[in-house]
């Protein structure tokens, strides 16, 4: 009897220490697993814009938001693993620099460079911390990188050939506007895409007005311009400037009652008729796969640089009425929005 008690005695004892020793690994286990996650490095990155629209979530996601979602869907979390200096000249671009720099001092370890004047900036700023581009109208002629396929210096990203973009703008204008001879096109920089415009333009039989923007003021005076030479037509390109004043455009382009088509979405929602162009929010997501690399160790200067694909078409019927513009069904079969 006394046998048996010691035996059962000392299975509870065996028992017992199994599942101290159980006990104990999994302290050991989670306690580890939770310092790891509180020891994680956080990797620091910058975020740089010369304006702010870029923040603005009032009709989808924009760009900042679509370029963070990019990071969440390959494992980047902001206060988790990842933290992001956010630095926006608010159209003081002569900021830029100065914000730059700041950058570049707080040793961050890729700038994304969200527009065409923050990649100046970036670049003029540091020849070693990666750069990425978060929209560029050409990367190439404006000297940022020696090609697509090999940029060979620490800028990478997504760039667009604006003139093309702004050719097709100016083709699906005379679509809907048959009438339409003499176009502003406001925004173009870079000779390339002049030249891609005034080819369009001799095929269509439309004589091209060039109206360039480097300060605020440009767009008055360009209105000034057109309304001079009889203007019967609008054309925005993907300019940063002509973004952040899209609704000091849409007003005069209604007083005007001219057709006008855009290169972003912003400016339908704004009151405008059409725009054309690239989805900036799947080029914003896409350039967090640039900043994955990078952080995982590629060189931006092996990194292609890739001209986006996806466009979208957007019409604002409430505006094509109240200018009097019936619209070809087969113009409205192809939009991918249409605000009634």
């Amino acid at each position: 009897m006394k046998k048996g008690r010691r035996q059962q005695a000392g299975c509870r004892t065996r028992n017992l220490t199994l599942i101290t020793f159980v006990s104990l690994i999994l302290i050991a286990i989670l306690t580890g697993a939770s310092y790891g996650a509180q020891t994680q490095k956080i990797r620091r990155i910058a975020w740089l814009s010369s304006v702010v629209y870029h923040l603005e979530e009032t009709v989808r996601p924009g760009a900042l938001l679509a370029f963070t979602d990019g990071l969440r869907e390959l494992g980047w979390i902001e206060g988790l693993n990842i933290a992001i200096e956010k630095r926006f000249a608010d159209q003081k671009f002569d900021q830029l620099p100065r914000l730059a720099a700041e950058l570049v001092r707080d040793n961050v370890e890729v700038i994304v460079a969200a527009d065409e004047r923050a990649i100046r900036a970036a670049k003029d700023a540091t020849t070693t911390i990666p750069i990425v581009m978060g929209t560029s109208s050409d990367a190439v002629s404006a000297g940022y990188i020696a090609s697509l396929a090999k940029p060979g210096t620490n800028v990478t990203g997504l760039t667009a050939r604006s003139g093309e973009l702004t050719g097709k703008r100016l083709q699906l204008l005379k679509e809907i506007a048959p009438s339409v001879s003499r176009v502003a096109v406001l925004g173009l920089s870079s000779h390339p895409a002049r030249n891609d415009v005034e080819m369009a333009g001799r095929a269509l039989g439309i004589k091209i007005l060039r109206a360039p923007l480097y300060k605020p003021d440009d767009v008055i005076r360009a209105f000034n311009v057109a309304r001079e030479n009889r203007f019967n037509g609008l054309v925005v390109s993907d300019h940063f400037m002509a973004t952040a004043h899209r609704h000091e455009i849409v007003t005069l382009v209604a007083q005007n009652r001219v057709p006008a088509i855009y290169h972003r979405d912003l400016f339908v929602f704004a009151g405008g008729l059409m725009s054309y162009g690239i989805d900036f929010r799947s080029q914003f997501r896409r350039a967090a796969y640039y900043v994955d690399k990078i952080l995982k160790g590629s060189s931006p200067s092996n990194l292609p640089v890739e001209q986006p694909m996806a466009t979208e078409l957007v019409i604002n019927l409430k505006t094509a009425q109240a200018i009097g513009l019936k619209l070809p069904p087969e113009v409205l079969q192809r939009a991918d929005k249409v605000i009634r």
